[in-house]
């Protein structure tokens, strides 16, 4: 049987990012996935050898604008590691409230995006409609709507009073009980589960063995999440992974919509609980060493080395963002599949190019 080599991306009706593979098939059956990576250039981590390293909080909240605070907050917290800061307890929670919730319209769009991959238009307009409404908290308490620029090295810069905090809450019952009523389309449909179940199959033995992270991994069954290190304030909240074992592209799509249920949880737990303390510390001196520090990103961990060397500028910044580390297992799922089922199979990485490539 012949083979024909088949390029995918890095522009495709399908793709929100410039992902870009070689699909080598058979008819219509797909043999070998190679990527093609270097698509995007922007040099964000050189700029840490220019700007000083509190400018650098706003450039690497540019690495991804979908998740921006918690590349913000894994940059802060690994300079206050460094530079032995202790954090006050209301800006650990104000952290926890204000990345939760990038977690929670993250996934809304990927959810949106999926539904689009597949042709189900009302539900793509669906779960968008009920992420502008996270959008809008975010521009109420913050300025902005996806950059929000909350957070600075010992700490944050705005804060939550009561009737914000009153108003958030209200909101988030009313955006539960409106996902709520898409759980049985997402999830039961007929023709949403010819689409994803059996799709893109990633075993737990190879999700584990290929480094997969974020819900790619628990999607395989695998309960493993970065926000169980206890860092900001996760190690006083109460949650556990969803975890899905069947590892096919229908299993993490529920893994995303449980967990941004599980995100709103979260959120109310930690305006219930928020202390009564200052926003921000002193930070004494230039950073001086090196450290690693680990979060979770709605697509999985996410990872920064920093190296300083005592002046205003950073020696090192090293991003490893989550989809690099869940290329190599999309590249496992993609044999045995269908051509048409290939689009489908890669959204369900979440896939983010612009961030890997930086």
């Amino acid at each position: 049987m012949s083979r024909t080599i088949i390029p995918f991306g890095p522009q495709h009706p399908v793709l929100p990012e410039p992902l870009h593979l070689k699909l080598v098939v058979e008819d219509e059956t797909v043999v070998e996935a190679v990527p093609a990576l270097g698509y995007v250039h922007r040099g964000l981590e050189t700029l840490a050898s220019i700007r000083d390293y509190n400018q650098m909080v706003y450039i690497v909240e540019r690495v991804c604008g979908i998740c921006s605070c918690i590349h913000a907050m894994c940059y802060c917290q690994g300079l206050e590691t460094m530079m032995n800061v202790e954090v006050p307890s209301r800006a650990k929670y104000l952290r926890v409230i204000w990345s939760e919730l990038h977690r929670i319209h993250s996934h809304l769009l990927w959810l949106g995006l999926f539904a689009d991959g597949f042709g189900f238009e009302s539900l793509f307009m669906q779960f968008w409609k009920i992420r502008e409404r996270v959008m809008d908290i975010n521009e109420a308490t913050a300025g902005n709507r996806v950059v929000i620029s909350v957070n600075v090295v010992g700490g944050v810069r705005r804060d939550l009073d009561k009737t914000q905090q009153r108003w958030i809450l209200e909101e988030l019952d009313k955006l539960e009980k409106e996902l709520r009523q898409l759980m049985k389309t997402m999830l039961d449909d007929y023709t949403v589960k010819k689409r994803t179940v059996g799709v893109g199959v990633l075993t737990a033995e190879q999700a584990i063995q290929l480094g997969a992270v974020g819900p790619t991994l628990r999607g395989s069954g695998v309960a493993q999440d970065a926000r169980q290190l206890g860092y900001a304030a996760f190690d006083e909240l109460d949650f556990e992974p969803v975890t899905s074992p069947e590892g096919d592209s229908w299993a993490r799509s529920k893994v995303r919509f449980m967990e941004t249920l599980q995100s709103m949880d979260i959120v109310r737990q930690a305006i219930s609980r928020l202390p009564d303390t200052e926003l921000a510390a002193k930070v004494p001196g230039k950073p001086t060493g090196e450290v690693v520090c680990r979060v979770e990103q709605p697509r999985g961990e996410l990872l920064y080395y920093l190296k300083g060397n005592g002046s205003k500028n950073m020696e090192r910044v090293r991003i490893r963002t989550p989809t690099f580390a869940n290329i190599p297992p999309l590249l496992a799922m993609l044999p045995g599949a269908q051509l048409a089922d290939v689009p489908i199979a890669a959204l369900t990485i979440d896939p983010c190019i612009s961030c890997t490539e930086r």
